[in-house]
């Protein structure tokens, strides 16, 4: 008898396998597809926050819901790998990080609900009808815009009064978009305010030689904004500015960190956090394109102390007062 019980014991434990096995397939399934590097030190907060907003609304990984996440590192073959793997799994949802990883979405699939975080121009490229109704099967939250661009290039010229002249660096294969916002800014250029010019580079060795030959001719600075390419390029961009005597300023925030000059963009972690809250609903039943696509509400400034003496520009103390990190 006892070891009928032992054996009746053991088939159980050697079926708990396959049970759970069976219990994780029949979690609901959130695809989470990352541009830049899981090491990279803006993605670790934004994947806790992430993760953060989904348990304060009863989501756990591995318990009430499954999330796959891919990492490209900047990469666009690997992106596109990642985009088919996650959409060949059937994911109630997708969470596109990046206009590259929502543009290789989109072209592979119009029924996955997806939620974008960190889009920039969704209306313009065409992912959505409108901010306040996206229609199909996209929404979420932006990034930045022409707006931020601009200011980016008023704090230049408060640090540096004479600066003429703004590279903005970015990879045309992982976001493009810069080409549009490029010409809209010349198109709205105000006398006095500097030209913008687009960097465009694909390898590390375009990047190095074109931020030397933009650095020959004086009263230039450098802008750093959102990009795969530049995201896994933080600290070589950082000092490619220093080498060369560039004024700059980044949209990510360790930049600073690297010897930058100047970060200036949204809280990231806070929009992965709002963005949470979209895939909870729609995981209960809303549809994408009833979700309005948010913007920014939150801004962080941080400024490199170093970096300015270093090039002999004064950082004023109202813009100093300004600051939620001032690196020294």
């Amino acid at each position: 008898m006892k070891r009928r019980g032992l054996l009746a014991l053991g088939a159980a434990a050697a079926g708990a396998p396959a049970i759970a096995a069976r219990a994780q397939r029949s979690l609901p399934l959130v695809g989470v597809l990352m541009a830049g590097a899981e090491s990279s030190e803006e993605n670790r907060p934004r994947i806790a926050a992430f993760r953060s907003g989904l348990a304060d609304l009863g989501w756990r990984d591995g318990e009430t819901v499954r999330i796959e996440y891919r990492w490209s590192a900047g990469r666009m073959d690997t992106m596109q790998r990642h985009a088919e793997e996650l959409i060949a799994l059937a994911p109630n949802v997708i969470v596109a990080n990046s206009t590259s990883a929502i543009v290789t979405v989109k072209k592979l699939s119009s029924a996955v609900p997806v939620v974008f975080a960190l889009a920039i121009d969704p209306v313009g490229l065409g992912q959505v009808q409108s901010l306040s109704r996206p229609g199909g099967n996209m929404t979420g939250f932006t990034y930045i815009d022409p707006d931020l661009i601009g200011k980016w290039m008023g704090l230049l010229q408060q640090v540096k009064p004479d600066t003429a002249r703004v590279a903005i660096v970015f990879n045309r294969k992982t976001m493009s978009v810069y080409d549009s916002f490029v010409g809209t800014l010349a198109a709205q250029r105000r006398s006095g305010a500097p030209e913008l010019v687009a960097l465009a580079v694909q390898t590390d060795e375009e990047l190095d030689a074109a931020v030397e030959t933009f650095a020959r001719s004086p009263g230039g600075a450098m802008a750093v904004g959102p990009d795969p390419f530049n995201q896994v390029r933080i600290r070589r961009l950082a000092q490619l500015a220093a080498r060369h005597r560039l004024p700059s300023v980044s949209v990510y925030r360790p930049f600073v960190a690297e010897g930058g000059l100047m970060a200036y963009g949204p809280d990231t972690a806070d929009i992965f956090h709002r963005a949470a809250g979209y895939v909870d609903r729609i995981l209960k039943g809303a549809k994408p394109a009833d979700l309005p696509v948010q913007q920014p509400i939150k801004f962080e400034f941080a400024i490199n102390l170093a970096a300015a003496r270093a090039l002999g520009v004064t950082i004023s103390p109202t813009l100093r007062a300004l600051a939620d990190d001032v690196v020294d």
